[in-house]
């Protein structure tokens, strides 16, 4: 089965948008009254973005990780100078392409998981070419 590629994208900090953000939260339970809504206002990139020079964009494609959320489509920020640790969510580079897995490590292997049973796990030996290219930190989403 063959993995889609990834196409990434770098933050464009000189074209920053700021969004109107309510400071207060927005309830997810039962309404309040709006006592003095105060309203700011933020730069996404400036919450997702903790390293401007090691942080890029790629869009999900396919369904390997939808039991981590992550679906077909999705907007990913990934921070390449974040140290790759187990149980992390990564963007790997095996054998000449690119996919997003969850970092099994054990003392002798590295596995890269799926987050959906119809995909199996990667287990990685001597002979697989694997760069862990960067750490998943936000995934950003269409409703």
């Amino acid at each position: 089965m063959k993995t889609p590629s990834l196409h990434f994208f770098q933050p464009d900090k000189e074209h920053q948008k700021t969004l109107h953000w309510a400071q207060e939260g927005i309830s997810a339970g039962f309404p309040s009254p709006a006592d003095d809504f105060k309203e700011l206002r933020i730069s996404i990139d400036q919450e997702v973005v903790r390293n401007e020079a090691a942080t890029f964009y790629a869009r999900v494609s396919g369904e390997s990780m939808q039991g981590a959320g992550l679906d077909d489509g999705d907007l990913l920020v990934i921070d390449r100078s974040l140290e790759p640790k187990d149980n992390k969510i990564a963007v790997c580079f095996i054998d000449g392409e690119f996919t997003v897995k969850r970092l099994k490590v054990e003392a002798d292997c590295i596995y890269l998981m799926p987050e959906n049973k119809k995909y199996p796990p990667i287990k990685v030996t001597e002979e697989n070419e694997l760069i862990i290219w960067g750490i998943v930190t936000y995934v950003v989403k269409k409703l």
